[in-house]
Parts: C-alpha cells; structure tokens; sequence
C-alpha cells in the first residue's frame, strides 16, 4: 500500500448491476451512456467501465457499472459527488427496476 498526506491509497472496486424496467436495447445503450458521462464530469474516479448484457435470461441484470477509486474516503465521497447524485443516480432510479452493488479492495 502507499501512502499519501497520511491517507493510505488501495484501489476499491465499486460495481453495481443494473436490471431496467424497459431492458430494449436502446434503453441500455442509453443507461450505458449516462453512466460513462461519469467519466468526464467525477474527476476522483480512476477508471471507469460499463457493459450491457447480450445474454438477457432469466437471472441476466442487463447494466453494469464498474469503477475504481483511491480508497474508502474516495468511494465516500463518489456517493455523494453532485454530477453522479444529479445526474447518473436521477437517471438510473427512473428507469431501474432493481439493483445490487459489491465494493471490493483490489489486493
């Protein structure tokens, strides 16, 4: 691990699956476009991925999220960065059916 100003930097993996209430192919490239626009507008994030899925049975989600950040306090403060609450969460609770999350320290 390294340090910084007294801050231990890790790499968290913050990944959350999406199932949309309208999982039309549209309607998942558009969701996959909100949560990219992330990428120029929450400058903490280290990385950035989003995929929609091709399978579409049964157990399938149809988005997911993934994105990496320094640490705990940055993941902290993702939460609550104005562009992803006014934006990308807004977006994502209208048109989501449900969600699950998973938060990981990349060793």
């Amino acid at each position: 691990m390294q340090s910084y100003t007294n801050r231990v930097i890790f790499v968290i993996k913050h990944i959350v699956c999406f199932k949309l209430r309208d999982n039309s192919e549209a309607e998942c490239l558009k969701a996959k476009e909100i949560l990219l626009s992330m990428k120029d507008n929450v400058p903490l994030l280290r990385g950035i991925e989003v995929g929609t899925d091709f399978l579409h049975s049964e157990r399938s989600y149809d988005v997911i999220l993934q994105v990496m950040l320094d640490s705990v306090e940055d993941l902290e403060t993702y939460q609550s960065d104005p562009y992803h609450c006014s934006v990308v969460k807004k977006y994502m609770h209208s048109v989501r059916e449900s969600s699950v999350a998973v938060d990981y320290v990349i060793e």
